[in-house]
């Protein structure tokens, strides 16, 4: 500022410790300005703000008349006055009005300040407007502070409370004075206070403002615990700066939110039931195993909605027993499911609780007639025990397994000490849970009930231990399978038959269940029956495809002309002891395997023909030779095929376990299965194996008789030199008379040559061929009859007898014991 004539001189430096002042301060919402009057009423000095203030530049303004430079003209006299006075000693403060550099007018507030030392007047002045404008802000901002219903607080940067309203302090039950300079762990818990004071620093260096932050309610001083405990409070923070962006604090809102915070809860409990709910629908009941199910009720219900669970079933339940007894005082019950997440919980489900040793998974028990379970059983409601000694355990729920009016057992449930209790509305969610798992283990009841009837039948129709066949030594293997589920239609079957010959069946009906074992058990009668007639393997295999169109089931496919039938696949094989030979016939079955000894194990080339039941289509017979120790192989899919591996690869594996396994068989079976079961196990398994071992020599005696009376001789000489031979003294006798009357019955009847042959195996036999078809039929005979005696005699005489047809006649046969 340029210097007047006897004005004094303007410093542009301040004194020691005053430092330059800096935006940001309260000068920059109000207009402030400075300046000096000379003792010649000129402006002797002009602040900055004063230029900023007016709009005129110190150069301009310095030296310069100030009632005719900024007062209006109309006020000129006035103004004048006020001035000299003021020269003269007089303080004053007052509003004057002013035009500015542009022409407008406004008003001021002056504050003049007399040096009599001088002469001079030193000036403030603060425009009016913009000071009316910031008391009102503070007024306002005042009134909104202290009248807002929710509470508001205010920390500096030091993260001390500042200011805090009355409501704020009365949800504190304290005084807005007391609250001053404390900090958030002076005023919330300490959890929360962390909470709070973490935000505060991030709201603080500039982050985003925080809304909604969940508080638990101070405690108030004086109420009782835990009333407060109750009360949320949802804060909202953000940051206050000044002018220049200088952070002066974190303002804060805070609402109480506990009807909203609990309205969230049980809404958000209501979508955690239905998620619950909906779970149990597709978890529990997977599989029709008791023990299964019960696991996965416990699977759904342990961590999400209780802390320990355990189920209980009545023993009969598990033994197979249709009788139940919902008696509490009789009826026993296992504990088939335990589930925990709290330590030490073995300890205590393994405690004494309310005079009720009760048991850890596996264990029996018997509940009192008047414990809350026993009311439970005897009512088939839930009940809620009063809270027991256990040291872990708060609250206890006891829900009945109910099913088709039936209690099956219970399920208890039990939350931890620090969880909260079962209310109403969990008490019905964990009946719906239990009630549909009490379904599910219904089901898996009658399940396991039919399952167990099935299983029986199906063992019942398989031959006992390893059956005896001439010729060959037999082993066979039956596995369920792995899953345990449902019963197959797998089956196998050896059949004794005369003439040193054995039938060897195995067969598989589709579908499984007790239906499918029924249906086995009849094909297998069948079969046997048809093995007794001494059929040929395709004409055994025609007969089984008519029964088995007449074996009408539900699920069955119907043929052409309505009926209902029951598919099956079936190999029926004949071998002849005495020639080294055998006969197959397949029924859409997997086709039979050989190992001859030195080779590796094939395929035998065998018509695989229709499955029984479809018919239409006549079936093949294929006659393969066996050598000494060859083994010939009858399995069922489950063997071979899953569905992870497919048949071709099954059968490459069969054939190469066949092939490099033991020269024992009862071996090659144990080792073909631990093969090939492990990577199967889906399916149930039936596995055939038979083994060429040739009969003695000198076993086999035969002869060729021409059609003469006194080839009858000749065959009792015969027959009796050939048992002499062979030590069989004691049967000389009777092979006598029986040799006679047979070959005396083939030349009455036939008229070709007659064929004697015996055979010594585990019996002796005798057959006779002839060229008559018709069959020998046993009767009675008159006493006036000369004849028709003879087949009573062998009858009475054999251990067996019988006759089968032959391409060219027919065979009579009996055999007696050794």
């Amino acid at each position: 500022m340029p210097e007047q004539p006897g004005a004094p001189t303007v410093h542009a430096t301040l004194p020691d410790g005053w430092e330059q002042g800096s935006s940001g301060t309260i000068y920059d919402y109000i207009r402030v300005a400075t300046f000096a009057i000379g003792p010649d009423g000129r402006i002797a000095q002009w602040s900055d703000r004063a230029a900023k203030f007016f709009g005129v530049p110190a150069a301009d303004a310095v030296g310069a008349d100030p009632i005719t430079a900024f007062v209006p003209r109309e006020l000129w006299q006035r103004g004048r006055a006020r001035l000299e006075r003021i020269l003269s000693g007089e303080e004053w403060v007052g509003t004057a009005p002013y035009r500015d550099q542009s022409g407008a007018e406004s008003l001021a507030e002056v504050y003049a300040m007399p040096d009599s030392a001088d002469g001079s007047a030193t000036c403030l002045a603060v425009d009016l407007g913009r000071l009316r404008a910031i008391e009102t802000d503070l007024a306002a901002s005042e009134a909104v502070i202290r009248q807002t219903p929710t509470g508001f607080f205010l920390f500096d940067t030091d993260l001390k409370l500042q200011r805090v309203n009355g409501a704020f302090a009365a949800g504190l039950g304290r005084s807005p004075g007391a609250l001053q300079g404390l900090a958030p762990g002076d005023v919330f818990r300490p959890s929360d206070a962390d909470r709070l004071l973490l935000a505060l620093r991030k709201v603080l260096t500039g982050q985003e403002p925080v809304l909604d932050l969940r508080m638990s309610a101070p405690a108030r001083p004086g109420r009782p615990a835990g009333r407060d405990d109750e009360r949320t409070w949802a804060v909202s923070l953000y940051r206050l700066t000044a002018a220049g962006g200088r952070p002066i604090g974190v303002a804060g809102q805070v609402q109480d939110v506990t009807s909203r915070s609990i309205a969230e809860r049980e809404a958000a409990g209501v979508r955690r039931s239905l998620a619950l709910l909906n779970e149990a629908s597709t978890h529990i009941g997977s599989t029709l195993d008791l023990e299964t199910t019960a696991k996965e009720l416990l699977d759904v219900i342990v961590p999400q909605f209780c802390d320990v669970a355990t189920v209980d079933l009545y023993t009969a339940l598990l033994t197979g027993d249709s009788s139940l007894t919902a008696n509490p005082e009789n009826g026993e019950l296992r504990r088939v499911a335990v589930s925990s997440v709290v330590g030490n919980a073995p300890s205590v489900l393994g405690a004494e609780r309310g005079g009720v040793r009760v048991a850890e998974a596996g264990g029996t028990l018997c509940y009192p007639p008047r414990s809350p379970h026993a009311r439970a059983l005897r009512t088939g409601r839930s009940v809620v025990p009063q809270p027991g000694p256990d040291p872990l355990l708060r609250s206890t729920l006891v829900v009945p397994l109910v099913a088709r009016d039936q209690v099956l057992g219970l399920v208890q449930l039990s939350r931890a000490i620090g969880s909260e209790p079962f209310d109403a509305r969990e008490v019905a969610i964990a009946e719906e849970l239990v009630a549909r798992a009490a379904v599910c283990v219904d089901n898996a009841r009658l399940y396991r009930r039919e399952h167990e009837r099935a299983l029986i039948l199906q063992r019942s129709l398989l031959p006992p231990g390893n059956p005896a066949a001439s010729g060959l030594e037999i082993a066979r293997r039956y596995l369920p399978s792995n899953n345990n589920t449902e019963v197959g239609g797998d089956w196998f079957d050896v059949i004794p038959l005369p003439g040193s010959r054995t039938a060897l069946v195995i067969g598989d009906v589709m579908g499984r269940g007790l239906r499918a074992a029924v249906a086995m058990g009849q094909l297998r009668t069948a079969v046997r029956t048809l093995a007794m007639l001494d059929l040929d393997p395709e004409e055994v295999l025609s007969a089984l495809d008519e029964i088995a169109r007449g074996l009408g089931n539900d699920d069955a496919e119907p043929d052409r002309s309505g009926a209902e039938v029951y598919l099956a696949t079936c190999v029926y094989a004949v071998y002849d002891a005495v020639k080294q030979r055998c006969t197959f016939a397949n029924a859409g079955h997997l086709p039979p395997v050989l190992l001859v000894p030195g080779q590796r194990a094939r395929m035998l080339d065998v018509p695989p023909g229709l499955p029984l039941g479809v018919g239409g289509e006549p079936f093949e017979e294929v006659t393969v030779d066996l050598p000494e120790g060859a083994v010939l192989g009858l399995y069922t899919d489950g063997l071979v095929e899953s569905r992870k591996h497919q048949l071709d690869e099954g059968l490459n594996a069969f054939r190469t376990a066949l092939t490099n396994g033991s020269d024992r068989l009862e071996e090659l079976c144990d080792q073909v299965l631990e093969e090939l079961n492990p990577h199967h196990g889906e399916d149930d398994i039936a596995l055939l194996m038979a083994k060429v071992h040739a009969l003695p020599k000198g076993s086999v005696g035969d002869w060729r008789l021409p059609p003469e009376p006194t080839s009858v001789a000749r065959a009792r000489e015969a027959a009796c030199g050939w048992l002499l031979e062979r030590g069989l003294d004691e049967l000389v006798d009777t092979s006598e008379l029986l040799v006679s009357e047979l070959v005396t019955n083939a030349l009455r009847h036939g008229r070709g040559e007659i064929r004697l042959r015996l055979l010594r195996d585990r019996t002796m036999v005798c057959e006779v061929w002839d060229d008559a078809y018709a069959q020998p039929r046993q009767r009675r005979a008159q006493e006036t009859d000369e004849g028709g005696r003879g087949l009573q005699l062998v009858s009475l005489l054999a251990e067996r007898w019988g006759s089968r047809r032959t391409p060219k006649g027919k065979i009579v046969w009996f055999e007696l014991a050794l």
